[in-house]
């Protein structure tokens, strides 16, 4: 039984003009969507040549036994799980320590949550390049205020490969908790007052109340921003190139890959390809053991 002759001859028309109505949403979206998967898989079998004229050279699966055995390929993928892992669990303790603050009444308090979202809601470029007058090794205000401290009035934080990682790091969570603290803060509001009042007539301190009730609450909306951001971070490619092109995530290791030097965008599409599997796998096991659809 097919799934539109379970329904009666009313429903099912109702039925077949709907998926009229979808369809060329549902095309639209799978020409936008596929075809750059697909065709990325594609290219990742090939030794691809930009040269006008030349022939693409088929090569199997060397783009991907030579990936596998680069060890630049491992660490960008190292610096990619830990950047994201850091970034996710950063933004989301932050959000939440802010969006408990902001579901307290206080003066003011719809001016103080329309300033915090400011870092999301402004344009990227703009925020990078005030971060980076900041940082500015002579006449940034951070560093002349560092060396009231005895620092070196010459460090370049940014440049610094050392550094970078975590400059990074901190720029993105402090650009995307924004996100989450609203998320949460929505979810803040819509829990029932009388569950606090019933826990408080039996003893329960402020502790207790968010572990045994706003926590319970606020489990579904933390595990789907996670699973958001954790996606988003892990291709994260503008925020970290323009801040710094030292934190080699795997972003930019395919970027560069595929444009600088001697391109070699098949590699790029294998890598690209492998990202993909890799997070296939991810999202399937956290919304099978997490989220639990």
């Amino acid at each position: 039984m097919t799934f539109l002759n379970r329904y009666s001859p009313l429903k099912k028309k109702e039925a077949i003009f709907g998926w009229k109505l979808v369809s060329p949403t549902v095309i639209l979206i799978s020409v936008l969507i596929l075809y750059p998967v697909f065709y990325n898989i594609y290219l990742s079998f090939f030794d691809v040549s930009l040269s006008i004229g030349s022939e693409n050279k088929f090569v199997g699966l060397s783009n991907y036994i030579n990936i596998l055995k680069d060890s630049t390929f491992w660490r960008s993928f190292g610096t990619t799980v830990a950047f994201t892992l850091i970034t996710v669990i950063g933004s989301i303790l932050l959000g939440l320590g802010v969006a408990l603050l902001m579901n307290k009444k206080f003066f003011g308090r719809t001016l103080v949550r329309a300033l915090l979202l400011l870092p999301y809601v402004t344009p990227l470029i703009a925020i990078v390049f005030s971060w980076k007058y900041v940082l500015l090794p002579i006449d940034g205000p951070l560093t002349k205020f560092l060396t009231l401290f005895g620092f070196s009035s010459g460090m370049d934080i940014i440049n610094d490969p050392n550094n970078s990682f975590i400059v990074v790091s901190i720029f993105n969570i402090w650009r995307n908790f924004p996100f989450i603290y609203l998320m949460i803060l929505s979810k803040l509001q819509a829990i029932n007052e009388d569950y606090y009042e019933a826990a408080e007539i039996d003893g329960a301190n402020s502790w207790q109340k968010f572990l045994h009730i706003t926590l319970p609450e606020l489990y579904f909306v933390i595990g789907s921003v996670a699973l958001l951001r954790g996606i988003w971070n892990f291709y994260k490619f503008d925020e970290v190139y323009l801040m710094s092109k030292f934190a080699n995530t795997l972003p930019i290791y395919i970027y560069e890959k595929a444009f600088t030097g001697v391109p070699q965008q098949g590699v790029a599409a294998a890598i690209a390809t492998l990202l993909f599997l890799f997070m296939m796998v991810i999202i399937g096991y956290y919304v099978r053991k997490v989220l639990k659809w």
